[in-house]
């Protein structure tokens, strides 16, 4: 079976710098790091590979220094990475980032199964996976708590809801973006970290992509942010004095003020 997983890069602290001119993030390759959610993708792309063979590629968007992050991956059980980077895919929104991606994966020849974790931590908008299914026209499910099957044809899978879970068999191929309760990332180990130093790595442009150069970056993008600001932030106290009947009184009228 033939699995990709989708790997972003996310600022490794709090702390998100934007450009002033594009008004997009600010990416740095020596402070960011693997987005949380897709190390689960990740490992379950790993058991998945361990319980039916075939092979797992880590794919990202992104500057050169995702390199780090991608070669990380292999080290935890990917068997080759792929980075799509160009300038031209500067300031994408998700859609011209799902576009992108869907590029990779045709570059690939196709897969089995695609694995994306629920969400970004940075952006948090949860719609990269389903935007990349619409792009390659394939079934998806959101939100996967557990695979409880898989085979060559089809995987059981287990979605999450407010209420609890839904059960859905997925013909493949197929896209799923899974949740943190999935499973447990595994470390890094000595063989794999020595392998990862010179698992076969791949680097596309754009011009290698035959990528649209009006559905990529900021030109491909629909959605752009006009403007961003640091809310200010106003404390002001009040001092209540008096008796319990006096300050009862006030703490009344300061109530019926606020509502």
């Amino acid at each position: 079976m033939k699995i990709a997983v989708c790997i972003k890069q996310v600022p490794s602290t709090n702390e998100v710098h934007m450009d002033p001119v594009t008004n997009t993030i600010i990416r740095d390759g020596k402070q960011s790091v693997t987005n949380p959610f897709d190390t689960y993708a990740l490992e379950q792309a790993v058991q998945i590979k361990d319980h039916l063979g075939g092979e797992v590629i880590a794919l990202s968007m992104g500057i050169p220094a995702t390199e780090r992050l991608l070669r990380d991956a292999t080290s935890r059980g990917a068997d080759r990475s792929l980075l799509l980077s160009d300038r031209s895919f500067a300031g994408a929104d998700t859609l011209a980032t799902s576009y992108t991606l869907s590029l990779g994966i045709r570059e690939l020849g196709g897969v089995d199964l695609i694995l994306c974790g629920k969400m970004a931590v940075d952006g948090d908008t949860a719609q990269i996976g389903p935007e990349l299914a619409e792009q390659l026209g394939l079934p998806h499910v959101t939100d996967v708590l557990a695979i409880d099957a898989i085979d060559e044809q089809t995987v059981l899978c287990r979605k999450a809801t407010d209420n609890g879970y839904q059960r859905l068999k997925v013909t493949l191929p197929a896209l799923l973006t899974v949740v943190k309760d999935l499973n447990m990332p595994r470390m890094s180990s000595l063989p794999g970290i020595l392998y990862s130093l010179d698992s076969p790595f791949e680097s596309k442009t754009a011009a290698d992509l035959s990528a649209d150069p009006a559905r990529i970056g900021l030109n491909g993008s629909p959605t752009q942010v006009v403007r961003t600001y640091v809310p200010q932030r106003i404390r002001e106290a009040i001092v209540l004095e008096g008796d319990e009947s006096q300050l009862a009184e006030d703490i009344l009228n300061i109530y019926s003020e606020v509502i």
